[in-house]
């Protein structure tokens, strides 16, 4: 039916949810990238990843993860221009300095190093009579939780993996896993994987899912359990969240919430995109795709907003305080358009 451009596109009361939202999310995904995976395997490729993954060597991987840890918080031209200028942490160094015993208690073990506190601008931390000789300042990071999580990181590997990050993978998807056809089998294994992680100092939540989203879907594609896992790995930031809020679907799910830790909460952001998964069959962007992939449609709908891709749900485009006004936008006759300040 017809509707004005004041108003919102369906009715809330007898329109199913899942459907309102397909239909305002398949613009996006027939933008998105079918070449996805193959994105991805060269990006890996490059890093040295696919062929340390083959080999069992965890010092390459390490090295591609503290590449992509810097672009928290600060764009990733900025990001990576630091890095370029000063430096990045590598495998080689810091396993070389933990080796050397280094007197810092902190240092000792991954569980010991939790509160080591270290800030690079103030030149403080929790230890500060050995941080004359501690390697952990020398790295040359932008900010002190780099440095941090530089070190958690080496940590975890060494004392919890036991050295091996890609065979403690595979022996936390093992356990985690219930079976083949078994319901919530993804999330069990994404969670067995995911949860000991997010305690890693300097890294968060959100950017271990995406970038556990990459290595596990393209590293080694005949891993079974890592490509169904890394297909459901979803990272939700606020142009995802402000997409969902802008286009209806929270209020239609009965899920208004602000950005932050609800989106990952029960009927949050996450478990919406999970549920609008469920509606589509990825194999019609392109055959190789997973059947449920998740990670593909969370990133269809970032892109959709993200001023380097689509370009049109995001808060240059629109007023926050107002109703999108964008009439050649593809989703404008179906989306709610609901302003993100002052409907919550």
């Amino acid at each position: 039916m017809p509707t004005s451009p004041n108003s919102p596109a369906t009715n809330l009361q007898h329109v199913d949810p899942f459907a309102h939202l397909l239909e305002v999310t398949r613009p996006a995904l027939l933008l998105a990238p079918s070449t996805l995976l193959e994105d991805i395997a060269g990006r890996l490729a490059e890093a040295g990843v696919i062929d340390a993954v083959a080999r069992g060597d965890t010092g390459p991987v390490y090295n591609w993860l503290m590449s992509l840890v810097p672009l928290q918080g600060i764009s990733d031209a900025i990001a990576f221009g630091y890095a370029e200028r000063h430096g990045r942490a590598t495998w080689v160094a810091v396993c070389a300095s933990l080796n050397a015993s280094p007197s810092c208690p902190r240092l000792a073990s991954y569980w010991a190093f939790a509160d080591c506190r270290y800030r690079k601008a103030a030149a403080t931390c929790a230890e500060a009579r050995h941080r004359p000789a501690c390697p952990l300042p020398t790295l040359p990071l932008r900010k002190g939780g780099l440095n941090q999580a530089a070190y958690s990181l080496a940590l975890f590997i060494r004392d919890v993996c036991g050295g091996d990050f890609i065979g403690w993978i595979d022996r936390r998807l093992a356990q985690g896993d219930p079976g083949i056809g078994s319901p919530n089998r993804s999330q069990m294994m994404r969670a067995a994987v995911l949860a000991p992680l997010t305690s890693i100092v300097g890294i968060s939540d959100k950017l271990w899912s995406m970038m556990l989203a990459e290595l596990l879907l393209a590293a080694d594609p005949n891993r079974e359990r890592w490509v169904t896992t890394g297909a459901s790995m979803i990272a939700i930031d606020s142009l995802v969240h402000n997409f969902l809020h802008r286009s209806g679907a929270l209020q239609r799910f009965g899920a208004l919430h602000d950005y932050g830790p609800a989106c990952y909460a029960a009927g949050g952001c996450a478990n919406i995109i999970e549920g609008l998964t469920e509606c589509i069959d990825a194999r019609e962007f392109n055959p190789s795709f997973p059947a449920t992939f998740p990670r593909f449609v969370q990133l269809a709908i970032w892109l959709w907003c993200a001023e380097w891709g689509v370009n049109l749900c995001n808060g240059r485009k629109i007023n926050h305080a107002d109703r999108c006004r964008q009439v050649y936008c593809p989703a404008y006759g179906l989306c709610d358009r609901l302003p993100l300040y002052g409907s919550t």
